[in-house]
């Protein structure tokens, strides 16, 4: 009688297959990763305040809500620089960033992360419109952020504010550094307009709260 040896011959071959494909991915080059800073410098005049603040993780449209960096070669179309990531989705990076920010004001009690625990007499929240490279016509590229903030007084649930901190950097080429480079700029302007606007409305907010 002859004996079958097909299934131990499928299962060898399986099991090459899939060395080989082990042996592929671990080939693979991993993707370059880039994070950007936190703002570090601001004007002497902003007011020093004694509340707490919660920084909310801002909404964000599906496109930036990753760690890919996106570029929008044309007005309705999004597309991602191959081969490179932030350390982070993009809206959790900028909430760290945005803590950091107040932090190194030096001018707020304590400010962080509603996760920490952290019961804020205000609480900020954002939405994050615009976090993308825009090619341009003479084939460079530049960089847009925008943010929508509210500012929320904890007692009360309401808002006592709102503002849209924004800005737009022409990068150096539309090479992935140089349009990092243009990202990290012009997130610090909009970090430091954040900062700026929120301790001004909370210190007068708590002015008008403790009058009341």
């Amino acid at each position: 009688m002859t004996t079958t040896r097909r299934p131990a011959f499928l299962a060898l071959a399986l099991s090459a297959v899939l060395a080989l494909g082990g042996c592929s991915l671990l080939a693979s080059d991993p993707p370059q990763l880039f994070d950007l800073s936190p703002k570090n410098t601001f004007d002497g005049d902003i007011p020093a305040v004694d509340w707490q603040l919660v920084v909310e993780e801002p909404t964000t449209p599906n496109a930036i809500n990753t760690d890919r960096i996106a570029i929008r070669p044309v007005q309705l179309e999004v597309q991602y620089f191959p081969g490179v990531k932030w350390t982070d989705r993009a809206p959790a990076l900028v909430q760290t960033l945005m803590v950091e920010s107040f932090e190194n004001s030096g001018k707020i009690v304590g400010v962080g992360r509603r996760s920490i625990g952290l019961s804020g007499d205000y609480i900020l929240t954002s939405e994050l419109r615009e976090f993308e490279a825009v090619s341009t016509p003479q084939g460079g590229a530049s960089v847009a952020v925008r943010l929508v903030l509210k500012l929320v007084r904890q007692s009360s649930g309401g808002i006592i504010a709102s503002t849209t901190a924004s800005a737009t950097i022409p990068a150096a080429s539309d090479k992935v550094a140089d349009v990092v480079v243009a990202f990290d700029t012009a997130l610090g302007k909009v970090l430091k307009q954040s900062v700026i606007w929120v301790l001004r409305e909370g210190a007068a907010d708590r002015r008008r709260y403790i009058e009341e």
